[in-house]
């Protein structure tokens, strides 16, 4: 009788359920399909909609272009992530160890956050300036300087990632914090008893404990990173030359200036297999972290 019960449970929490998956099924699967079939076309947003197979895909992989358009995203990606992932998890061990009340240290920390994407690459434009900047001007009284940032290739990445390390950086700061403070704290007392010090304390028992949490925040900064578009658009627009061009900025363009949608949806198609394969192998570190813990 009781199975007869949970069928019948399972079976009426089904039909709750099954608008939901209609829904998201065409939302997700529609856009996929279509991208798809653009992606073997030379659609120019008119009525040019011939099919050419793969022709998309082989003059993209044959682009030097394009893999010069993927090595910036990935080195913005890693760069990014690895100095806001180390940045904020330093930051929400020294906040962790303070006695006092840290919420006006966590609101001044969290303050970036607040500011959207376009409106800090604005701003970040301004205080860039060759000329009228105030960046330039503080590190002209050290005697360094004047710089480019944005306007020379060697300059004009390091200069993206700096400010995507201090927009995001907040981000993993107060994850991190919330994980710290959510601890046991039976084991660490029963430790202090014991003789351990801080630091041992720290790489002993509270880091493992940390890790898969830490590893989740890797793969949410590494994703968002990869799909980076509004700070490189509203800075350098990918310039100078392709010194700062990423995979969104390069289909955007393509699509918008160019008018090649089939060959920006073939681009984008790639990227996302190549965001699937990090995903996976970040996922499989995520779970091995989990196991050894």
């Amino acid at each position: 009788m009781t199975s007869v019960l949970r069928s019948i449970g399972s079976a009426s929490a089904l039909w709750f359920i099954l608008p939901c998956l209609f829904v998201l099924a065409f939302t997700s699967l529609y856009p996929v399909g279509f991208g798809l079939v653009v992606s073997l076309t030379n659609w120019n947003w008119g009525s040019q909609f011939d099919f050419v197979g793969g022709a998309n895909y082989s003059n993209l992989l044959g682009d030097a272009e394009f893999w010069t358009v993927i090595k910036n995203t990935v080195v913005f990606a890693t760069c990014a992530t690895a100095i806001e992932v180390a940045l904020g998890f330093y930051l929400a061990v020294q906040v962790d160890k303070l006695a006092i009340r840290t919420d006006l240290i966590r609101a001044l920390i969290m303050l970036p956050l607040m500011v959207s994407g376009i409106v800090v690459a604005l701003m970040s434009k301004v205080m860039f300036d060759p000329f009228l900047g105030i960046v330039n001007h503080l590190i002209g009284a050290f005697g360094l300087g004047p710089s480019a940032f944005y306007g020379a290739a060697d300059t004009a990445m390091p200069s993206i990632i700096g400010v995507d390390v201090w927009w995001q950086t907040a981000f993993v700061f107060i994850i991190m914090l919330a994980g710290l403070r959510g601890l046991p704290t039976d084991p660490v007392e029963a430790a202090r008893v014991e003789g351990a010090n801080e630091f041992t304390i720290f790489w002993r028992l509270k880091f493992p404990m940390l890790r898969s949490l830490l590893v989740t925040v890797v793969i949410i900064r590494a994703i968002d990173t990869l799909k980076v578009f509004d700070i490189v658009f509203g800075t350098t627009g990918g310039g100078p030359a392709l010194a700062t061009e990423v995979m969104q900025t390069f289909v955007y363009r393509t699509a918008f200036s160019y008018q090649q949608f089939g060959k920006a949806m073939a681009a984008m198609i790639l990227f996302s297999l190549l965001i699937l394969v990090i995903s996976l192998a970040l996922q499989r570190l995520q779970r091995r972290g989990e196991i050894d813990a």
